[in-house]
């Protein structure tokens, strides 16, 4: 089990940038995908952007393309996203995810953190 650990949230004005972290301890393992998440009350959760960590691939969704990085840093078992360019419609709650094979699909993701939340105003 991999315990995931969200930081970086917050408010912030249209046009804004925020970094989320995620530092993963317990059983880590490599050649998986770590995940980044976010869901709004009421709808289905979806994938944000993934990092396959068996070569750093990076995935993203249409929506965040352009716009958002994921990255990582070995040495502090930590995942961030950077979210430029930030709309209001990307408010949501962002949750980080470890040990799947297809990093978009939350489906195989096995490990979840308790996730942070995300304010973007007008």
């Amino acid at each position: 089990q991999v315990n995931l650990v969200e930081s970086g949230g917050g408010s912030v004005q249209a046009g804004g940038s925020l970094r989320l972290s995620c530092v993963a301890s317990g059983n880590t393992i490599e050649s998986r995908c770590m995940g980044w998440f976010r869901q709004v009350p009421g709808k289905e959760r979806e994938a944000v952007a993934g990092l396959y960590t068996g070569g750093d691939i990076t995935e993203y969704a249409d929506s965040v393309k352009d716009r958002f990085i994921i990255s990582r840093d070995n040495a502090d078992n930590t995942v961030y996203l950077q979210m430029n360019s930030l709309k209001p419609e990307v408010t949501a709650v962002y949750y980080c995810a470890s040990g799947a094979l297809r990093c978009l699909a939350d489906s195989g993701y096995t490990s979840w953190g308790h996730g942070t939340q995300v304010t973007v105003s007008s």
